[in-house]
């Protein structure tokens, strides 16, 4: 039995860990051809090595993914060593330095931006004509359930979120009649670097199971349930899906805050 991705040629941003990593090692498994990116070498090379240790391969490229020349480059280089595009997974992306408006700058707003909203964009701009000359692709933007509620993460980054939501939608009707499809994930609390210290900190104070309590599963997410969403969004079983933003949150945005009834 073929993977569910066998012949697809793939780009992964921020692919050096987490959801990116994860990502990668599952499209692998599933037989994609990959060319993975981030700023990070040190890890996008460990998550190669990971992929060479699980029998698959791929190719890496360091990559600031708010970069225009960068993203050029990087769909550039996919058609010319991977033969093509059918796959672009938008994932890099940073969570500034502060949750608070008077702590946030103008140039913290402005990068968060950059890399979360701008970064998605250029993957939508670049990759879109090779998808579109064939008459089929995906690509795939990672939002948040933070561009969905308010109080979920950071102020620029949740804006920067709200904003990926929006630009897969209009792009999915830029895109109209070519055969391109364009979707969001929006995770929930996962363990991945980016959350890392809040976990960490809640394992120092013996409080590791209050992570996750506000969803209906009482638990965080790991990077590899997310992985398995864009693999569907990233395979033909998704082939009418399109212009949505797709909530892995274990329940979280289902409903408004309130206190579970105790049992008697």
């Amino acid at each position: 039995m073929t993977g569910r991705l066998q012949g697809k040629r793939v780009i992964i941003t921020g692919a050096a860990s987490g959801i990116g990593r994860a990502t990668a090692r599952l499209f692998a498994a599933q037989g994609a051809s990959l060319l993975l990116g981030d700023w990070a070498e040190e890890g996008l090379a460990e998550t190669r090595r990971l992929i060479e240790a699980d029998g698959g391969k791929a190719i890496t490229q360091k990559l600031d993914a708010g970069n225009e020349a960068d993203v050029r480059a990087l769909v550039a280089r996919a058609e010319k060593e991977l033969g093509g595009l059918d796959v672009f997974f938008a994932n890099a992306g940073i969570t500034g330095k502060t949750w608070l408006l008077d702590d946030t700058t103008v140039e913290d707003f402005q990068e968060v931006i950059r890399v979360n909203l701008i970064g998605p964009f250029l993957a939508i701009k670049f990759s879109s004509p090779l998808m579109a000359a064939q008459g089929k692709g995906s690509i795939i933007c990672t939002a948040s359930v933070a561009g969905l509620r308010a109080g979920a993460g950071p102020l620029a980054y949740s804006a920067s979120k709200a904003g990926v939501i929006n630009l897969v939608q209009g792009a999915a009707n830029n895109l109209r009649g070519k055969g391109v499809r364009v979707n969001a994930i929006c995770p929930g609390l996962i363990e991945t670097g980016m959350t890392q210290p809040l976990f960490d900190y809640a394992r120092a104070r013996g409080n590791e199971e209050k992570l996750g309590q506000l969803n209906p599963l009482l638990r965080a997410g790991q990077p590899v349930e997310i992985a398995g969403a864009a693999l569907f969004l990233a395979s033909d079983d998704a082939s009418y899906v399109n212009g949505h933003a797709i909530v892995v949150d274990g329940g979280l945005t289902s409903t408004v805050p309130f206190v579970a009834p105790r049992k008697p």
